[in-house]
């Protein structure tokens, strides 16, 4: 592997491009990574395999994995593919952003208001920035968001818009969703009342797809570990698609397998025995 990131895959049918879910796969709820998982995780980067990160993250929240599983070059998608960025620790940063897909938040977001007038609502911009509507603490930002009005978070350009109701049961929260009929947009409700929104057609498979196809992996030599609703596209997107155990049923469903729960170390598993597969098998 070269600093450059990945590499050709064309010729290489033996390398797989391993793409990992974070938050409910590679740590569990409480953020902690296992040692198993660990281990397991940085003896698929060791063996030549391209990890790629694949979260509704955004990018500052994402970066210190990275570097936990000795990733040194390569990609990561964040922001749910709303964000794909190449690891290089040759570069000032370690990284570059190397596309941002952003939209306009203001139609759903003025439907979203008028129907959820308590919910709480931050957005990532198309600099990198937060943005929320009151102080907005969460670990997927990597950082503490910026108050601003509602009138300036509507002017704003988003990567990624998300929406957290503190009245309402996820099921509830679904199905007021749903009843808004977003348009213009892709969303998924996460495990608690909470609504990531990208713009229009973009997912983790979508950004996942654009690295596959620019560098040459055939989709049977693609591999994708996830848990929750913003997975299930990249789970039925991959050649071999692995639910976590605590995954919804809805996630299961699109999966070609099922791993034990998170807790229960489910993606090591997986990983060992993906590399007992493939013992004495060089990529090329």
């Amino acid at each position: 592997m070269t600093s450059t990131g990945i590499e050709d895959r064309s010729e290489a049918t033996k390398t797989y491009m391993i793409c990992l879910d974070v938050d409910g796969t590679l740590v569990n709820h409480d953020g902690h990574m296992s040692q198993a998982v660990k281990d397991s995780a940085r003896a698929i980067v060791a063996a030549g395999h391209e990890v790629v990160i694949s979260t509704g993250r955004s990018l500052g929240a994402t970066l210190p994995v990275i570097q936990m599983l000795g990733i040194e070059s390569g990609y990561a998608v964040c922001c749910n593919g709303g964000v794909t960025a190449r690891i290089d620790l040759s570069l000032e940063d370690g990284y570059e952003v190397v596309e941002r897909k952003t939209f306009d938040p203001a139609p759903a977001l003025r439907a979203l208001i008028k129907a959820l007038p308590t919910a709480k609502y931050a957005l990532e911009d198309d600099q990198g920035r937060f943005l929320s509507t009151e102080r907005f603490e969460d670990a997927s930002f990597g950082v503490v968001s910026t108050p601003v009005t509602l009138n300036e978070m509507l002017e704003a350009t988003a990567v990624r818009l998300v929406v957290f109701s503190t009245d309402s049961t996820v099921e509830e929260f679904g199905e007021a969703v749903g009843a808004m009929g977003l348009s213009g947009v892709t969303y998924s409700v996460g495990w608690t009342a909470w609504l990531d929104i990208a713009a229009q057609g973009i997912t983790k498979a979508s950004g996942l797809e654009a690295l596959r196809t620019q560098h040459g992996f055939d989709i049977e030599s693609t591999i994708a570990v996830g848990d929750g609703r913003n997975d299930i596209e990249m789970l039925a997107w991959a050649g071999r698609g692995v639910a976590m155990g605590q995954a919804p049923d809805e996630v299961k469903a699109v999966a070609d397998e099922i791993a034990a729960g998170v807790d229960d170390d489910g993606l090591a598993v997986v990983l060992r025995e993906f590399l007992a597969d493939n013992a004495g098998v060089s990529p090329a």
